[in-house]
């Protein structure tokens, strides 16, 4: 199960990376990913929420102070992706909860208040769900192999 966690992870890893290429690209330029009027990650990646914490209205797009969220998910992902490895099953479920938590907020930015859709970010979000159930199922086989060598 740790080897399927970290294999997701290291696609995560790379997802990210592609979505920090589009978010440090010219905004003028078109994306790669920019298939439809509803799906265009060059405007999700330049909108104010592609940064953390996000932009105010006021501030200029190239503001310091602010760290792209895709620099936070290669950081989450490698950080999942090398608790996996050692076995830290417990530390993955808690890291996944929290990034699928993060790609809910961010798809429900995309979905009601961008209203444009990112490949990549999508693609994020069904990695962080496989993460988190592999990690809970990774979790609950542990557990219910250490109560059996406890009983028996």
């Amino acid at each position: 199960m740790k080897f399927l966690i970290a294999l997701l992870a290291v696609a995560g890893l790379v997802v990210s990376v592609m979505a920090l290429k589009v978010h440090n690209m010219d905004p003028a330029a078109a994306p790669p990913c920019a298939v439809t009027e509803r799906f265009d990650c060059g405007a999700v990646n330049h909108s104010r929420f592609a940064v953390f914490p996000p932009r105010s209205f006021d501030e200029a797009p190239n503001a310091k102070g602010h760290l792209p969220v895709a620099i936070v998910g290669i950081a989450g992902y490698g950080l999942i992706a090398a608790l996996a490895l050692f076995g830290r099953l417990w530390i993955v479920l808690h890291l996944a909860e929290f990034g699928f938590m993060c790609a809910c907020f961010l798809s429900y930015l995309e979905a009601y208040v961008m209203e444009k859709w990112c490949i990549y970010c999508l693609w994020s979000q069904v990695l962080i769900t496989l993460i988190l159930i592999s990690s809970a199922i990774g979790v609950l086989l542990r557990r219910r192999a250490s109560r059996r060598s406890i009983f028996a």
